[in-house]
């Protein structure tokens, strides 16, 4: 049902209790591209004719590939493929009939010089390798820092070789060109570390896969600073490189003499000298006036100065000293620092650094007399 309501100049329209202001636009929907069911001013159906609204429907919305753009800062999840292993020879092709042959140990002969920072003293190992019936590839492997050295007897063809440790290694006796990998924990190398003997040697047959493509087929134990790798004939003639330098020019540059080597050479110059009791004395005095670990009543008696006496292998630190590289076990010193002296520099290891002007000790064994 329709009726007309006239009032002044404004007509309004009642169509099933809605009614529309003729003249007017419609009121603005929130929906977006909603169609009204009545234009302006257009007849509307009877009530009878009406049917019930269905839901609203709204048109997709669509962006245009030539809208304007920006950079969208996007973070996406980063795929990271595992990089092959750089543990490898570059262009390294054995030969079918290679044999692989391990050498090493924990460590070789001492030696009287450092070549890394790990206040380690060197070792060295000198290998003797004799294979005359297949081409050789070598993995050697020690904890120490090491030098490595080669010969071979005439005959032995090496074709490839593996130097590796949880310290700096090098090597000397093989000819330039002959495909060689150094790599050591110490120096980051790309290769895990291996040796011959305890728990090296779990590694050495992974290792050696890795780097060779296959397992070792021998290990040799090194002795006193010696492998010999195959049977070696008796006076068998060994060779090498030429130009092989001398392990010595391995020494760190700058770095003292290690073990009783570097003493010694600290007492030549007057920066160390023997220690005597009355070094020994004044530290216990200076500990008991700062309440130090040196509170030691004095003794008396027949054996009072066999049992005060100043410690094995003792030393007092006269001038700025850099204490020497592999003083663990029997090679540990005791070193009394005199009043005002620096303190000294470098790894004590198992030496004690007593300083005679506050009575204080530095180093893992203070408290053992």
């Amino acid at each position: 049902m329709k009726r007309n309501v006239i009032t002044g100049t404004r007509m309004y329209v009642a169509v099933a209790g809605m009614v529309l202001l003729a003249g007017c636009t419609e009121p603005t929907l929130s929906e977006p591209n909603v169609q009204a069911s009545t234009g302006q001013g257009a007849h509307a159906p009877g009530a009878a004719d009406a049917k019930p609204a269905g839901p609203i429907q709204v048109a997709p919305v669509i962006v245009h590939s030539d809208a304007a753009t920006q950079p969208f800062p996007f973070d996406a999840p980063v795929t990271v493929d595992t990089p092959p292993s750089t543990c490898r020879i570059d262009g390294l092709v054995l030969p079918a009939d290679a044999k692989v042959y391990a050498a090493g140990a924990y460590g070789g002969k001492k030696a009287d010089f450092q070549i890394d920072q790990s206040g380690h003293q060197a070792t060295t190992i000198q290998v003797a390798v004799h294979e005359p019936n297949a081409p050789v590839v070598l993995l050697l492997g020690a904890y120490e820092p090491t030098v490595w050295s080669v010969g071979w007897t005439r005959g032995t063809q090496i074709a490839a070789v593996l130097v590796t440790g949880y310290h700096r290694q090098r090597l000397t006796g093989l000819p330039a060109g002959l495909p060689v990998l150094i790599s050591s924990y110490e120096d980051r190398g790309p290769c895990s570390y291996a040796y011959v003997g305890g728990e090296g040697s779990n590694k050495l047959n992974p290792l050696a896969r890795e780097v060779f493509g296959r397992a070792v087929d021998v290990a040799y134990a090194a002795r006193d600073g010696r492998a010999v790798i195959g049977a070696l004939p008796p006076g068998a003639q060994l060779v090498t490189d030429a130009t092989a330098k001398p392990v010595v020019e391995f020494q760190m540059k700058g770095a003292p003499p290690a073990g009783q080597a570097g003493i010694d050479a600290a007492v030549r110059s007057g920066v160390l000298r023997p220690a005597t009791v009355a070094d020994l004395r004044a530290w216990e005095a200076a500990g008991r006036r700062n309440g130090g670990a040196a509170d030691i009543p004095r003794i008396e008696g027949a054996n009072a100065e066999r049992e005060q006496g100043t410690p094995f292998r003792s030393y007092t630190v006269l001038k700025a000293f850099a204490i020497p590289a592999g003083l663990y076990g029997a090679h540990a010193a005791t070193f009394f620092v005199a009043s005002g002296v620096p303190a000294p520099t470098g790894e004590p290891g198992h030496s004690q650094v007593r300083f005679m002007e506050n009575g204080q000790c530095v180093g893992a064994t203070c408290g053992m007399r």
